[in-house]
């Protein structure tokens, strides 16, 4: 009877892991780590991307389980987060905390594996997101901005992974993922704010909340996006990374970036942030993947 009850908790226990490291969330960070992988190298290794992935994963997955454990009593104030595995304790912090060290234990193996630089980029972007974005939200807004260097590394760690050498084209990348963040992370924050406010969360850019303002600099963000995304065509080396292809892609989608950016500064509608969200699901993998198309 022991067994057979605890076989019916594995499930269960499985689903509370997958809610604490965010997995669904982590295939859109390993995905980006990937396609920045695939823009450094000629021949695929199978070896090197199946440490990369599982690598990204586990540490992805160890940076959000951390998340949580710093944040327990924040999560169980919003209805977005109180169904947590740990704010209704159906996981303790303890065993979370044995899950989230064996993740990043294991995650940094595989990067280190690869190359040291990778690696040691992998360890910034866990302890930049847990032990330093995490606290400073309730603090000040300029959280987001701290929180996008963590949320940007993904593609740079894929490019160094596969060369061992950090340069001006991994940066490149680096710069296309930074600036997304803000109006990826904003739409969210828009959608969320009564309950980022319950919590003490000042996300939106400017105290005022969903006011004409924050929407003016969330346009103003999405804008500085298609700039971004030109970077790796236009590198000052004179060698671009990508050709005209990903370009014109880049400034296309760039443009239909903006459009639901543009809808929210003038209606300050929820229906429009919801849109801008979904955009920025679309346009980063887009924009990638024309990198490495092109490329190709």
């Amino acid at each position: 009877m022991y067994f057979c009850a605890h076989a019916k908790l594995m499930p269960e226990r499985f689903k509370d892991i997958a809610a604490l490291f965010k997995i669904r969330l982590g295939f859109f960070v390993v995905l980006s780590a990937i396609l920045g992988w695939f823009m450094a190298v000629d021949t695929i290794d199978l070896n090197a991307l199946l440490l990369l992935s599982i690598g990204g994963y586990l540490l992805t997955g160890a940076s959000n389980g951390l998340n949580q454990i710093i944040e327990t009593r924040v999560d169980g104030l919003m209805a977005r987060t109180s169904n947590r595995p740990l704010p209704t304790g159906r996981m303790s912090v303890r065993e979370a905390w044995v899950y989230s060290i064996l993740a990043a234990s294991v995650g940094l193996f595989c990067l280190f594996s690869l190359n040291a630089l990778s690696g040691w980029l992998g360890v910034a972007a866990l302890v930049s997101y847990a032990f330093i974005y995490t606290p400073l939200k309730g603090k000040t807004s300029l959280s987001v901005f701290v929180g996008a260097f963590p949320g940007a590394l993904p593609p740079m760690i894929g490019y160094v992974a596969a060369t061992g050498d950090f340069g001006i084209e991994p940066g490149s990348l680096f710069a296309v993922q930074f600036m997304w963040q803000f109006p990826h992370f904003w739409a969210i924050a828009w959608l969320a704010h009564d309950d980022y406010q319950l919590a003490g969360y000042q996300m939106l850019p400017f105290q005022a909340g969903r006011s004409k303002r924050s929407a003016w600099q969330i346009l103003m963000y999405t804008l500085f996006c298609i700039p971004a995304s030109m970077l790796p065509w236009a590198l000052p080396s004179g060698t671009p990374m990508v050709g005209d292809y990903a370009l014109v892609v880049a400034i296309l989608c760039g443009i239909m970036f903006i459009i639901p950016a543009a809808q929210l500064y003038r209606s300050l509608d929820m229906k429009h942030a919801r849109r801008l969200m979904f955009a920025s699901f679309i346009y980063l993998p887009v924009v990638q993947l024309a990198y490495v198309l092109d490329k190709l």
